[in-house]
């Protein structure tokens, strides 16, 4: 069974770096493509990052240039670093998974991601 569980977290004052990690087990088989979602209070869920079992990349246009997704295979570890932050990225940040059936299936827009983190809170100040 794949699980998630997300660490670095925590409170930064605009324009600071963090970077929050994912730890991953139940990868030694198949390939997955993980991404880091986050959600506000009322506002929905959102796509941060994603990164295919090729290591291609995706970024949300709101994070592009500033956030950079990457992941260790051989240490299962998928990881955000987050620079210039803005109060708007305030949010529980979320780790998920999915099995990567190649090409581009990592970065469909719907794509249904099964195995989620639980969440990590990141606070911007001002």
């Amino acid at each position: 069974q794949v699980q998630l569980v997300e660490s670095g977290g925590g409170s930064v004052q605009a324009g600071g770096s963090l970077t929050l990690s994912c730890a991953a087990s139940g990868f030694t088989s198949g390939r997955y493509c993980m991404g880091w979602f986050r959600q506000a209070p009322g506002k929905e869920r959102e796509g941060v990052a994603r990164v295919d079992r090729d290591g291609r990349t995706t970024y949300a246009e709101s994070v592009k240039g500033r956030f950079t997704i990457s992941k260790d295979n051989a240490k299962n570890l998928l990881t955000l670093e987050m620079n210039s932050l803005k109060p708007e990225d305030a949010a529980m940040y979320y780790c998920a998974a999915v099995f990567d059936w190649g090409g581009s299936y990592c970065f469909r827009q719907n794509r249904d991601f099964p195995y989620w983190g639980q969440g990590t809170q990141v606070t911007v100040s001002s």
